[in-house]
């Protein structure tokens, strides 16, 4: 049986924004209907080495397809100094559902950008006011690429301000998209001000004040992905129309996790997970004012819907390389 090996570039070249917004649209929707199944996070804690793994499997029903693998990812705050390397990477197992063998090996961590990006861009389609053409960036790390790559696939974004405290981070930004946008420069203010704000950041002391966010921004809280990250101060998120992507996730290590943890934030805040939304038992934006905010930490499901997508474009590309990992005679149908 050949399985297929894709690198980052593969992943990157194969899973389009514009297929991989309606794959994890359709994830959300079928984790919420009850035909996915997404076994909780599981951590390894490396205390020796300030770092953990962390397992992410997941298994998508959605009807004329079906999908289902793991991904594999750690989290070593201390690899670039140490040792020049990524703080987070990841890799992902797609396999075939019916027969359980393994379809394709794939880079995790271009994967995670693409769907972490791809679910913003399902919350701002659904939160967002419609004619929303301006976006607010704090963070201009690596994830703040697909951040704009994605919610442009869903608004007509002219204008985006872009905050962070390195300035080589911020020109970089600005090369990578001053031929398609209208980019500048700002505080954490100026974007939040925004129609649009996506917060990429690690911090644990709150940077995005209530004063700071215009009437009816829209904010995707995307930087906490572990217990005591918080980027928008508690009366933010008091006051905002308040999605999440998974309560489990989100009360433990998302954007919620501290103001839930004390108490300051109950399940009567939450308005949705943003499954419900999606499938239209929950509304979404009521009109064109207010605050509304998007908690995402992040879902195997995501992992699973984009991992299909790119597997089934290099199936047809001819990307990657193929091998043969379990000695199977290649008699299966690729599916």
């Amino acid at each position: 049986m050949s399985v297929r090996l894709l690198s980052s570039e593969d992943v990157s070249e194969n899973a389009q924004m514009s297929d991989v917004v309606p794959a994890v649209r359709e994830a959300f929707a079928a984790y919420e209907r009850g035909t996915a199944q997404m076994p909780p996070k599981s951590y390894v804690d490396l205390e020796r080495y300030n770092g953990d793994f962390r397992a992410m499997p997941a298994y998508l029903d959605a009807g004329e397809w079906d999908a289902a693998g793991i991904k594999w990812v750690n989290v070593h705050p201390d690899n670039g100094e140490k040792h020049d390397l990524p703080t987070v990477m990841g890799t992902m197992i797609y396999s075939d559902p019916e027969t359980a063998l393994p379809l394709a090996i794939m880079d995790g961590t271009e994967l995670t950008m693409k769907r972490t990006g791809a679910a913003a861009a399902v919350a701002t389609d659904e939160l967002a006011v419609e004619d929303a053409t301006s976006l607010g960036i704090v963070g201009a790390g690596i994830q703040s690429y697909t951040q704009v790559e994605a919610i442009a696939e869903v608004r007509p974004i002219r204008e985006i301000v872009v905050s962070d405290l390195d300035e080589s981070r911020v020109r970089a930004f600005a090369d990578h998209f001053d031929d398609r946008f209208a980019v500048r420069e700002g505080d954490v203010g100026d974007a939040a001000s925004c129609d649009v704000l996506s917060t990429v950041t690690p911090v644990r002391d709150p940077i995005v004040e209530l004063d700071d966010i215009g009437d009816h921004t829209h904010v995707n809280a995307m930087g906490a992905d572990a217990a005591g990250k918080q980027e928008l101060a508690d009366d933010v998120l008091l006051e905002a129309t308040l999605v999440i992507d998974d309560h489990a996730q989100t009360t433990h290590s998302g954007e919620i996790n501290v103001p839930y943890s004390t108490g300051v934030l109950t399940d009567e805040d939450i308005h949705a997970a943003l499954g419900e939304i999606v499938v239209g038992t929950k509304a979404g934006r009521a009109g064109d004012d207010g605050i509304t905010v998007f908690d995402s930490t992040g879902l195997a499901i995501q992992d699973v819907a984009t991992a299909r997508i790119a597997y089934q474009s290099a199936t047809e590309n001819g990307s990657g390389t193929t091998f043969d990992l379990l000695g199977v005679a290649d008699s299966h149908a690729e599916r």
